[in-house]
């Protein structure tokens, strides 16, 4: 499985960013998708990620603020980044998870940087 990323880049604090991720290959056995994050300093985290059948969960930093959707057909996942703060300023990584390995495991994605300035 290969995961193409894009979006990223520079926003003010408060502004909002996109993120998507397209999964390419073999993809039957991928369950979730969704993105993680590695601010400087920091372990890598999850930010959100979405079942095959639409199940979202998110870190309790990013409620309210941060959507993930999912197109089954494209095998695609978007993060649609809204109020964005200072602290979310990391890498993210596109992840996508075959069906029972997982948190933190699978294919991943080159790191996208989105820096949020004050």
């Amino acid at each position: 499985v290969q995961l193409q990323a894009s979006g990223g880049g520079l926003v003010q604090s408060g502004g909002s960013l996109r993120l998507s991720c397209e999964a390419s290959g073999y993809t039957d056995n991928i369950d979730h998708l969704g993105w993680y994050r590695r601010a400087p300093g920091k372990q890598r985290e999850l930010v959100a990620w979405v079942s095959r059948g639409g199940s979202a969960t998110y870190a309790d930093s990013v409620k309210g603020r941060f959507t993930i959707s999912r197109d089954n057909a494209k095998n695609s996942v978007d993060l649609q980044m809204d109020e964005l703060k200072p602290e979310d300023t990391a890498i993210y990584y596109c992840n996508a998870e075959p069906t029972g390995w997982g948190q933190f495991r699978g294919y991943w994605g080159r790191g996208t940087l989105v820096t949020v300035s004050s």
